[in-house]
């Protein structure tokens, strides 16, 4: 089955590769362009829409998967337990497509007229709440990890705390995509670091929707990376965050057999392959917080703008990103499998101390606008 799930990743990508070249070809002639700005650091009008070439690569393989799980017979299939659960998990499928549809239509939207940031903002908390509700009315005949550990919250404290992290995850990739071929990257290295984990604990469907999205990014990728002809607009970076948040919580971090009490510290697996999004999100927020500016408001005070200020080439910077995320990821990746509470600290401190070397790394003068 792993050889089966792995085989989605170059489904998605010849997909992806496919719907960007035809995206770039035809966005300039519509005029779906992103033009240079105040905060841009592009200096030519480049294609937008590289977000409609991720959002199908990943949408018509779950729309097929789904529609082979429902018509086909597979009783007699070796695979009949694998059909059989996916035919169990189509609701959440349906749920969480519609989801990723409206966010892509949200995106599309705001690319091509811009909409306020509270707007945007309350449409992303709506979505994800509809989406988070239905999942937890499916999570009471399935428990999953996340449900057992929260219960004791109560259920709307545990939704609330579920539409936050997606929220916030869905922001950071968004936040993120400041620099060519940093958003769409980093999420790569990510996904790669999910699906690994996800393979080994044995949660085909999750690992699927990893799969697609893994090979939707590198489609994309061909054509996005430094120097970029194409970008990917809040139509692709939402999208991106919000799937990856999604699928966070739909994974259950614990080998089987393992007892939450005695591995709890996986349940921070995700938080440590996120670190480094997660801080360029928390410290640009407060940077423009202390000047007194909407943390949504775009500026060049990102980690990667300060990589470049400081004489790196944009594709170094890039490159310089992708390698501090897949540090942490190899990390995450083993700590479902650590055996005790003192190797789990171990890979938490790592973790410290690679954020606190990008700290270093940031001492630069801020930008005066």
């Amino acid at each position: 089955m792993t050889q089966a799930i792995l085989c989605l990743v170059g489904v998605a990508f010849i997909l992806s590769w496919l719907f960007t070249s035809l995206v770039k070809a035809i966005a300039p002639r519509i005029g779906f362009v992103d033009k240079p700005g105040h905060r841009k650091i592009h200096s030519m009008p480049k294609p937008l829409g590289g977000g409609i070439a991720i959002f199908w690569a990943i949408a018509l393989p779950v729309m097929g998967g789904m529609l082979v799980a429902v018509t086909v017979p597979h009783s007699q299939s070796r695979f009949a337990a694998y059909w059989s659960g996916a035919r169990q998990q189509i609701p959440l499928g349906v749920g969480v497509l519609a989801a990723m549809a409206a966010i892509h239509v949200l995106g599309l939207w705001d690319d091509r007229k811009a909409l306020g940031p509270l707007v945007k903002l309350a449409a992303q908390l709506g979505i994800t709440a509809l989406l988070v509700i239905a999942m937890e009315m499916a999570a009471r005949h399935t428990p999953s990890l996340r449900l057992r550990v929260l219960t004791a919250l109560g259920m709307w404290p545990s939704m609330a705390l579920t539409i936050l992290w997606i929220g916030c995850i869905t922001n950071t990739f968004n936040f993120l995509d400041n620099m060519d071929g940093l958003s769409a990257g980093i999420a790569a290295v990510c996904a790669t670091a999910f699906l690994i984990t996800t393979l080994l604990i044995g949660q085909s469907f999750v690992a699927a929707m990893l799969a697609l999205l893994l090979g939707a990014l590198l489609g994309f990728l061909c054509f996005n990376f430094p120097p970029a002809t194409i970008f990917m607009g809040d139509s692709g970076s939402l999208v991106i965050g919000f799937l990856l948040g999604v699928l966070t919580v739909r994974t259950t971090y614990l080998p089987h057999g393992v007892d939450i009490a005695r591995g709890w510290y996986a349940l921070f697996a995700p938080v440590i392959v996120l670190a480094l999004p997660l801080y360029d999100f928390v410290v640009v927020s407060m940077i423009r917080l202390s000047r007194g500016r909407s943390p949504f408001a775009g500026d060049t005070n990102h980690f990667s703008h300060r990589l470049v200020a400081r004489g790196m080439s944009k594709r170094t910077a890039v490159l310089c990103l992708y390698l501090i995320t897949a540090s942490t990821s190899i990390a995450a990746i083993i700590l479902p499998h650590v055996g005790t509470t003192f190797e789990a600290m171990l890979i938490f401190a790592q973790t410290i101390l690679v954020l606190c070397v990008v700290a270093l790394l940031e001492q630069h003068p801020l930008p005066s606008s």
